[in-house]
């Protein structure tokens, strides 16, 4: 099954980097990277140093209980996408690892409704994805991390 990870929206990345306010319209925080914040516009863990923008998103568009928002980490002066939208951000044992050992796949379908959530592994993964992704009724994968909830990334099946 074919897929691709789609990155946090344009416009919010350029709304927190050009006019300092988040998608609950606050100001967003700007510090200093102590190393290993998953940034989610590039998908790695942060290089001590760089700098950081920490504000609330929200990856869903429709109304409704399910719609969340949540704290996520984006590179302040970030203008490239460092990452293989084609291949899960799995851990490969370097510093700047995105994903842990463990994380969560939430399925939902095309009114952003969870139909079903599974905690996987880097081993399993890819299945697990397949398994939501093979379901007519899903239309999009969102992965989270298992300790804090926050969000990491969407997938999408590719036609």
């Amino acid at each position: 099954m074919k897929y691709k990870v789609v990155p946090v929206r344009s416009d919010f990345l350029d709304k927190v980097r050009n006019v300092g306010i988040d998608d609950q319209n606050q100001p967003v925080e700007v510090l200093e990277a102590k190393g290993g914040e998953p940034c989610r516009d590039v998908l790695r863990g942060a290089k001590a140093g760089e700098e950081l923008i920490l504000a609330s998103y929200c990856p869903f568009t429709k109304t409704g209980p399910f719609k969340e928002y949540g704290p996520i980490f984006v590179l302040a002066n970030s203008k490239s996408q460092e990452f293989d939208v084609n291949k899960l951000p799995l851990p490969n044992g370097s510093e700047t690892d995105y994903l842990g050992h463990t994380f969560v796949l939430k399925a939902y379908c095309e009114n952003e409704r969870i139909l079903d959530a599974k905690l996987t592994s880097p081993e399993h993964a890819e299945s697990d994805l397949e398994e939501f992704l093979t379901n007519d009724k899903v239309s999009f994968v969102i992965a989270r991390y298992a300790a804090y909830g926050c969000y990491s990334f969407r997938v999408e099946r590719v036609a």
